[in-house]
């Protein structure tokens, strides 16, 4: 097996990273009080040094008083967390890394299982469940706070921005029918109305972090509470969905799957990477189970996975069909996951134990 294609630099804007592979965001909540720690700080250098090419932060919550639904997840506001974000990205630089935070609101969620609750009831589109809808002021609230929150990643010395967009946190909210019921500007029956939201942020960051900063955007038909879910059922749908964020200054897209391989419409064995580049022109990331036998889902069962082939990831991005691959479960439980594929060192991947979820690898 080839991997050359792999293992390409990729150049955009602020972004040069030296392969192809990206760390998925994956949520850790190893941040007392939203503080990054100096542990943190050095499991993601570990990743740096086991040559992923840019890794994205787990979820991090921007300045708004229900953003996070844990206490112990990182926030990208404050002195002490900024102070300690400013560690982190020094320490994957000085490991010849490059690296963006995953800006995150959580919208309207159930309450933590450690009974954490944040400091004022959560917020969405639309009063749903145990949450509140946002008035006018708060959305442009929320809009600047992320505009905010990507000024200082570009201070700090990050490489890029990610917006969570996807798996039914808030901006997810905004996209859907069934959570957004909203009847002025920030609401519609049509998914172009629904994402001025998701418009508008993408806008403002723009504003405050400038054109030559390189902006990502995470998107998902799935959400864990619905796997079946279908935000768009054809290319059309797709491409008037996305094309008004490419407009608005995306530069790359996130495309949230279960399974890479598998084809998002019917006729092409196309994923919803390889659409969404297709239709927009923009910079996409595949991911979904790379290099595993199972789905993420299979985390929540408690279930392990074991490795498997990356044939056909290789096929593809030989096909160009997306420019970027994240892989999650895999760089969670083993640093150098990258560097072994680099070096055919394939006998050595391990698969995934969910015991790695309970410490900082």
């Amino acid at each position: 097996m080839n991997t050359t294609s792999l293992f390409r630099p990729f150049a955009l804007k602020s972004l040069l990273t030296r392969n192809r592979f990206v760390m998925s965001p994956m949520t850790r909540s190893y941040s007392p009080g939203g503080v990054p720690t100096s542990e943190v700080a050095a499991y993601y250098q570990r990743r740096a040094a086991g040559e992923v090419g840019l890794i994205i932060s787990e979820g991090t919550a921007i300045d708004r008083p229900s953003s996070a639904n844990d206490g112990n997840v990182p926030r990208f506001y404050g002195e002490a967390s900024l102070a300690g974000w400013q560690r982190v990205i020094n320490a994957v630089k000085a490991a010849g890394g490059q690296m963006a935070p995953q800006l995150w609101h959580c919208g309207i969620q159930e309450n933590h299982a450690s009974g954490w609750l944040p400091p004022a009831p959560f917020e969405g589109p639309s009063g749903i469940g145990n949450g509140v809808a946002m008035t006018d002021a708060d959305i442009a609230d929320t809009i600047a706070a992320f505009g905010r929150a990507a000024a200082h990643a570009k201070r700090l010395g990050f490489n890029s921005v990610e917006v969570q967009g996807g798996h039914g946190y808030l901006v997810d909210q905004f996209f859907r029918e069934d959570t957004n019921t909203r009847t002025g500007f920030f609401g519609g029956k049509t998914l172009a109305e629904r994402s001025r939201f998701a418009v508008e942020i993408t806008r403002e960051i723009r504003k405050q972090a400038g054109d030559d900063f390189a902006v990502m955007m995470r998107v998902s038909q799935w959400q864990l509470k619905d796997l079946h879910s279908k935000l768009v059922h054809t290319p059309e749908e797709l491409a008037a969905w996305l094309t008004p964020l490419a407009d608005a200054g995306i530069d790359i897209f996130h495309c949230s799957t279960r399974r890479f391989w598998e084809p998002e419409f019917e006729g092409s064995d196309l994923n919803l990477a390889g659409w969404t580049k297709k239709l927009t022109g923009k910079a996409t990331i595949t991911v979904g189970s790379v290099g595993l036998d199972k789905d993420i889902i299979s985390l929540h069962r408690g279930e392990n996975s074991s490795p498997a082939s990356l044939e056909e990831l290789v096929r593809r991005m030989d096909n160009n069909e997306f420019d970027l691959v994240a892989v999650g479960r895999s760089v969670l439980a083993d640093p150098y996951w990258v560097q072994k594929v680099k070096e055919n060192r394939l006998d050595e991947l391990q698969g995934f134990n969910r015991e790695a979820l309970f410490q900082l690898v």
